[in-house]
This record gives C-alpha cells, sequence and structure tokens, in this order.
C-alpha cells in the first residue's frame, strides 16, 4: 500500500487519481498511526518551500518523514515535496528541508548570460536527458517529456544523485535519488504515459522489492 502524505500543500486529487489508474492500494492521510501502515510514502507538493516546511512541522509530519527515511521506507517527493528533500530553500526568505540530498532551491533567474530575458516560472514539457538509466525509476524509459510548474530549482554539488536532467537555461535536476529516497521535479502524474511509467516503477522495483 501506497501513504500519500497530506499536510495541506498537495496535489492530492491528481495523484490519487494516478494511483487509482496504476491499480494501487493507497491511502491519503494526515494521520501517522495510518501512513506508518504504508509500504511507501509519495510527497506531493505544490506552493511555496517555508510555508510547507511549516506546516510539516505543525503537523508533526516532518519528524514522521525523519523516522520513516530512517526505518528505510521509500519515498518520492513530487514537484515542491522533492525540493523538500533538499537542505534548503532561498523562496520567500531561507527555509530549511529536510536534507536527506545535498542541494539547495534557487529561483531560475529569468535571464540568460547573453542577457536575454526567458519565462518564469518554467511552465510546459521539456525533455528528459538521462543519466542514470540503471536507476530503478527509469526501467523500461529511454527519454521522453514530462511536465514541470516550478519558479524554483535544485542546485547540488552532488551529481551521483542526479538520475535525470531537463534543460531550461540551467541543468535542471528533473529526477533525483540517493538509497530509497527519490524525487521528480516535474508531476508524473501529469506527464502521460512516461509519469506514470515512473510512478509505476516507484511503486514496482523501489516499494515492492525493497
Amino acid at each position: 500500500m501506497i501513504g500519500v502524505i497530506d499536510y495541506g500543500m498537495g496535489n492530492l486529487f491528481s495523484v490519487s487519481k494516478a494511483l487509482e489508474r496504476l491499480g494501487v492500494d493507497y491511502i491519503v492521510s494526515d494521520k501517522q498511526e495510518e501512513l506508518t501502515q504504508a509500504d511507501g510514502l509519495l510527497l506531493p507538493g505544490v506552493g511555496a518551500f517555508n510555508d510547507a516546511v511549516t506546516l510539516l512541522h505543525e503537523t508533526t509530519l516532518f519528524s514522521f518523514v525523519q523516522e520513516a527515511v530512517a526505518n528505510e521506507t521509500p519515498l518520492l517527493g513530487i514537484c515542491l515535496g522533492m525540493q523538500l528533500l533538499f537542505e534548503e530553500s532561498e523562496e520567500n526568505g531561507q527555509a530549511k528541508g529536510f536534507g536527506f540530498l545535498p542541494g539547495r532551491a534557487i529561483r531560475f533567474p529569468g535571464v540568460t548570460a547573453d542577457h536575454v530575458r526567458y519565462k518564469v516560472p518554467h511552465m510546459g514539457w521539456n525533455r528528459l536527458t538521462i543519466e542514470q538509466p540503471a536507476s530503478p525509476l527509469l526501467e523500461g524509459i529511454n527519454d521522453g517529456y514530462v511536465y514541470f510548474v516550478h519558479s524554483y530549482y535544485i542546485d547540488t554539488i552532488d551529481a551521483s544523485i542526479l538520475i535525470a536532467t531537463s534543460e531550461y537555461d540551467v541543468a535542471v535536476p528533473a529526477i533525483v535519488g540517493k538509497g530509497r529516497v527519490f524525487g521528480t521535479q516535474f508531476h508524473p502524474e501529469k506527464s502521460g504515459d512516461v509519469g506514470m511509467h515512473i510512478l509505476a516503477n516507484f511503486i514496482k522495483n523501489v516499494v515492492e522489492k525493497g
């Protein structure tokens, strides 16, 4: 069973519908006693980093997620949920994330090195560049387009966590992972067959295989 963590800022409807299409047993909950029963966890997110951190602490779900990861429960963060896996963000003042992965969320500058302006937020379909084809999340996926909506991206010096990237003036970490903690900057539940395949791989190759 998959547990979808409800801390008040997730795209819960679309994630739930995606899991239904995959035929996966799941619960959406803010109750630790229910989420503890899950074999794997999804941490969705839409909105501001520091607001999300505040809500996670207020609901005590921040410490729950920390404990779940310490107990090697598979975790997949989606969009803002992926950014929360990292150390911090500069969004609306600096805020600390979980720190499972090294790096911080910074804002797209909106202007190239050649002083050409581009649109922020990054919104729309972009192609994945596969960095780690052997990753369990990428089984059966060679490339493809996925759907992004974000104004901040992860800046990290640890290339070992980059499973796939996407170009938007800079190389954007699109899929990241270390151990049993994974994240997608894009919305897999809104990314057609490629996104659904990635969700299915997380469940089949990370959660079920252990």
